[in-house]
């Protein structure tokens, strides 16, 4: 924050000679400003201290400022304030600013980005590969199990069945999640988790996705587990191993049972091993 903000504490005399911003109040002591009307600078910058002077006597501590895009000409002044950016998404940043002194306790951006792989076994034991046509594998002939990114709001077994869905056409549907992976520093040095799942086809005629698929086919299992590349690699092998106990009904996985939350309106999934919960 600058010096104008924390050295010279406006009186209420003051404060009510300037327009404040429109702010709500969040569960955890903080406010929170959407700006959706466009400002000068100058204007938003003296709305801003009068708004932080007020926030201030009223104990407030985090301060969250959502700025539209088309409002972009108010990152700078903010900043100037003492306001750091959070995060941002396409239409929209979002700053924070912390009242008290010391160290502030304003949660971090989301640090973990989830992915899914998808194991299809057909009744012949042949699996659903893919080649891609960009990223590290493009060019290498490796085939692999389809892959993808969940959407924001989506689940791990909707994500899956969609990826199988947009990458080769094929019908299935979600059986288990057999393991998960946790890495770092990857996508913009953001954690990511990677679950491996189980799915049953519905359907078996191939159709690929051109925008990111080279070609995709049935391919018996064993020869899917002999590349040498799925030899070399740890991840890949323990990957085959897990699959090929879970087909001979060896293992268990982790089944997505709809569930209620105390902490949100919407039904989500918890996932865990129902067999031998049930046994």
């Amino acid at each position: 924050m600058s010096a104008s903000t924390n050295s010279t504490p406006m009186n209420e005399q003051v404060l009510q000679d300037y327009k404040l911003l429109d702010a709500i109040n969040d569960r955890y002591g903080g406010v929170v400003v959407e700006v959706t009307e466009p400002l000068e600078s100058t204007l938003f910058t003296s709305m801003l201290r009068a708004s932080i002077a007020r926030w201030r006597q009223q104990g407030k501590k985090g301060v969250w400022i959502k700025l539209p895009i088309q409002h972009a000409n108010l990152v700078d002044p903010a900043v100037k304030e003492g306001f750091w950016y959070h995060h941002a998404e396409p239409n929209y940043l979002m700053l924070c600013y912390w009242i008290p002194e010391g160290t502030h306790t304003l949660p971090a951006n989301a640090s973990h980005r989830v992915c899914i792989g998808a194991f299809v076994m057909n009744e012949k034991r042949e699996v659903l590969v893919v080649q891609e046509n960009r990223g590290r594998f493009r060019g290498t002939g490796l085939w692999k199990f389809p892959t993808g990114v969940v959407d924001e709001g989506e689940d791990i077994c909707t994500a899956a069945v969609r990826e199988v869905k947009e990458e080769t056409a094929v019908d299935t549907k979600f059986i288990e999640v057999l393991a998960f992976r946790q890495s770092h520093k990857a996508f913009f040095d953001k954690s990511d988790i990677f679950f491996l799942c189980l799915l049953e086809p519905l359907s078996s005629e191939i159709q690929i996705q051109e925008t990111e698929i080279e070609a995709a086919k049935w391919m018996p299992f064993k020869e899917y587990a002999s590349q040498p590349f799925v030899q070399k690699h740890e991840l890949l092998k323990y990957s085959v191993d897990i699959c090929l106990a879970k087909k001979d009904g060896k293992y268990s996985g982790f089944s997505p049972v709809p569930t209620s939350s105390a902490f949100s309106d919407e039904n989500n999934y918890m996932y865990f091993n129902t067999r031998d919960l049930e046994g």
